[in-house]
């Protein structure tokens, strides 16, 4: 069998791109030890594929937060060139990317869910009809944004008067505020790994929080009873194999009094060694460098069964 070379890619055209560079260049430096002299960095600064790669000699391993990375746009460049790579497929990084019908899928297989409402900027609804559906506590999120890009809480009309005129372009999520505690887990293979808490300073872990030293606190393996590990993990597996994802993914979770509520799925979640689903795999054994190898292992069996041997 050929040894497949691995064409990390990052950086991109996303509101992400900073977070991906960080990703890509972590994500290299820990595949060096694990495959030495077969790795190669590519770092992008257009929706377009970068030269050098070729589908007979690379496994892409794409390291894109955000638009063009986990929308589909690089996959499908990727599956019309005949590329195999790691992670989800078009169809699934499609889905996932576009939060509201993320929901729709996961609720279909009876994961529980925030009371919410899809909108569009330019056909509003008015503030008390948002009121009266969901009350004043609310999250308001873009539909299609990963690292809470956009995220604001309101807790009043004037507040949410006042999120509403800033929302200029795109579909946006009105969610009721579920309070409790904030959860992620990863899974690999289809198997949910270990619960991480995250514990921001102020209470909302937004983009700040996340991306800034000292500003959160994380709690891995998360301590709860084994009742809601269950459900978590189980709602977890559920809304992965309903979107038909695909080698790995990290979905995120409020865990409340009376359960855990899913928010998303993260496709290329953050892959820096401090990032959470390493913190997740960590709680399953998995140490950087063995989690990054079991997240291409599949992609590694997909190339071995479309290029010949030599």
């Amino acid at each position: 069998m050929i040894t497949p070379r691995i064409a990390v890619i990052c950086g991109g055209v996303s509101a992400e791109r900073e977070v991906s560079l960080v990703s890509g260049r972590s994500v290299t430096d820990v595949l060096e030890t694990v495959y030495p002299g077969h790795v190669d960095f590519f770092e992008i600064n257009s929706a377009a594929l970068p030269d050098g790669l070729d589908p007979a000699v690379h496994v892409v391993f794409p390291v894109l937060h955000g638009t063009f990375g986990e929308d589909g746009g690089i996959q499908t460049l990727l599956e019309e060139r005949g590329f195999t790579y790691a992670g989800c497929d078009i169809a699934a990084s499609q889905l996932c990317m576009n939060k509201q019908h993320t929901k729709d899928h996961v609720a279909a297989v009876g994961v529980r869910l925030a009371p919410g409402i899809c909108v569009t900027a330019g056909s509003l609804p008015s503030p008390d009809n948002i009121i009266a559906q969901l009350g004043h506590s609310l999250v308001i999120k873009p539909s299609d944004q990963g690292s809470s890009v956009g995220l604001s809480l309101v807790e009043s009309r004037d507040e949410l008067v006042q999120a509403l005129n800033a929302i200029t372009a795109g579909e946006w999520l009105i969610e009721k505020r579920i309070v409790g505690r904030e959860t992620t887990v990863g899974i690999l293979h289809g198997k949910a790994l270990g619960i991480v808490e995250v514990v921001p300073v102020s209470g909302v872990y937004d983009y700040k929080h996340k991306y800034t030293k000292g500003m959160t606190e994380y709690r891995y393996p998360a301590q709860m009873s084994p009742e809601a590990e269950s459900e978590i993990k189980n709602f977890a597996e559920r809304a992965f194999a309903v979107c038909r994802c695909r080698d790995y993914a990290r979905i995120d979770f409020i865990l409340a009094p009376n359960g855990a509520y899913f928010l998303e799925i993260n496709t290329i979640p953050g892959l820096t060694a401090t990032s959470l689903l390493p913190k997740s795999a960590s709680c399953s054994g998995y140490d950087f460098a063995a989690l990054a190898r079991a997240m291409l292992a599949p992609a590694f069996g997909r190339f071995a069964n479309l290029v010949p041997s030599s």
